[in-house]
């Protein structure tokens, strides 16, 4: 095998033409499974897989070069060699792409099915009943053997406000010594939803795949589609989405932060947070005519301008946010009772977000230093300054306090970019230019958002997959309530904050 770069193994595959901005390449059953086994030497990172009927599709990224690309494998039998053999981030993915398309992960030890409860009553595409070690639809816990040991089932119905999820806890008295979750209850069906829709629809439907991101995932569907059609947004447009996208960010982790302490009995952080970030909304629908920048990211550009009065509005808002965000980080910071209960729970260890590739805060905490706004990059952020705060003890507080260097460092970003807004118009036409295929990353507040998708030469969406940050994180939460206590697991929940909406869909 040897050591050898990502885009010299592959290109001894064929090149799929039209795809932008990163190649994709067709691989056959052969090239697949080398592949793999070369993933066993290379450190190349698994940044999303998904499936269509009878293919395969796997975004990769050199961990040393950066290069990034696509490769696809037919699946004319119905089968593909595994790639969570070799990478574990793949395993959950790989066992969708069996409950969604019918293709089996051969070699992958897990088969049991993840998105499919048993409800939805189909058959495969290649038309064979679906089953589960010879038993449709059954799924079973795995188990914990020894001396004093119980299990507690929680959800998938909560007491709170939240979205359905299962965890199964093995404990020894309070100490859980494992935990399983169960996910899939909100599969809406995304990419069925947007198939055969005009590029306008689809872009309403993505921007929902998960409410608190739908600025991140509106800007992954529209740079995708301005990759497959290959059109250019304005530039005031492109200034304009990294505003919105930051703010974003800062509203979501605002509010995070309260909750955590919420979680803690520190009630008053969340009601101090949650005033922050009712601001914060107030002054995008002020601005922009949505307080969470629905719809306002579109292919071409942006669906609403920043006058000169909502430019006045922002600048008074952000001086109060900032003087009660750093009020309340204070107050953090000076209470030992609370710092107590953060402070070394939830460790995940360095190595294991490496080998899972999570982002975000999660893997920041962790020693993972990633960013989509700086690998691969996407403008304006090639033209702004700022930091990604990387920490390494893994543990509630490391993630709480990357949540806290983020919000200063997006401050300083908003302040770049109302400085150097350029005038112009906001919305490009969707000039069709023939069918094309498109994929791009955007960081979200959880990490990489990825959206791919397919476009026909009438200006219709042929296929997509989003695909969220959550899922190599969701894994990471099992591990690190591990060794910890019951009562301990809603604080190292809420310090991932996994997105249910965005795993599922």
């Amino acid at each position: 095998m040897g050591n050898v770069t990502l885009l010299e193994f592959l290109s001894g595959g064929r090149e799929v033409p039209g795809h932008k901005p990163w190649p994709r390449y067709q691989l056959d059953a052969r090239g697949w499974r080398a592949l793999v086994e070369q993933m066993t030497v290379s450190n190349w990172e698994v940044l999303a897989e998904w499936g269509e009927p009878a293919e395969v599709h796997v975004l990769l990224r050199g961990e040393d070069s950066g290069a990034i690309a696509v490769v696809s494998h037919p699946c004319p039998d119905g089968k593909f060699f595994a790639l969570g053999r070799v990478r574990p981030s793949a395993i959950r993915l790989e066992r969708a792409i069996r409950d969604l398309w019918g293709l089996v992960p051969e070699g992958l030890e897990d088969q049991r099915p993840w998105l499919d409860h048993g409800r939805w009553g189909v058959r495969h595409p290649l038309g064979k009943p679906r089953q589960y070690d010879g038993e449709p639809y059954t799924y079973r816990f795995l188990t914990a053997e020894g001396d004093g040991l119980h299990q507690i089932p929680v959800g998938p119905v909560h007491a709170g406000v939240i979205e359905p999820g299962h965890f199964r806890f093995h404990c020894q008295g309070e100490t859980v010594v494992r935990l399983e979750e169960r996910l899939g209850y909100v599969h809406k069906g995304i990419a069925g939803l947007v198939a055969g829709r005009p590029v306008a629809d689809a872009a309403r439907i993505v921007a929902r795949v998960s409410g608190d991101s739908t600025v991140a995932y509106s800007l992954a569907f529209a740079r995708a589609v301005e990759a497959a059609l290959g059109i250019e947004p304005p530039p005031r447009a492109v200034w304009l989405r990294a505003l919105m996208a930051e703010f974003e960010r800062i509203a979501n982790h605002v509010f995070d932060i309260g909750a955590i302490c919420n979680d803690a009995a520190f009630a008053i952080m969340l009601g101090h947070m949650g005033a922050l970030r009712e601001k914060l909304l107030r002054g995008n629908d002020l601005c922009f005519g949505h307080r969470l920048l629905m719809d306002r990211v579109v292919p071409g550009g942006v669906a609403a301008d920043l006058s000169e009065a909502g430019r006045e509005a922002l600048g008074h808002m952000l001086y109060g946010v900032r003087k009660g965000f750093e009020q309340a980080v204070a107050l953090y910071d000076s209470t030992p009772s609370l710092l107590d209960r953060t402070t070394g729970t939830g460790v995940v260890g360095g190595a294991l977000v490496h080998r899972f590739g999570a982002g975000g805060f999660v893997g920041r905490a962790s020693s993972r230093g990633h960013d989509a706004r700086r690998l691969p990059g996407y403008p304006p952020y090639d033209e702004l300054d700022f930091e990604v705060p990387v920490m390494a003890e893994g543990d509630v507080h490391a993630r709480i306090m990357v949540r806290v260097a983020e919000v200063r460092a997006s401050f300083k970003l908003i302040d770049q970019i109302l400085a150097q807004l350029p005038d112009g118009p906001v919305l490009a036409p969707l000039m069709l230019r023939g069918a094309g295929e498109g994929v791009a990353a955007v960081e979200s507040f959880r990490g990489e958002v990825i959206v791919w998708v397919r476009v026909s030469e009438a200006g219709k969406v042929v296929r997509l997959h989003a695909h969220d940050p959550s899922w190599f994180q969701w894994p990471l939460l099992e591990a690190a309530i591990d060794g910890n206590i019951v009562a301990d697991f809603p604080l190292c929940n809420k310090s991932f904050n996994c997105s249910y909406s965005g795993h599922d869909q």
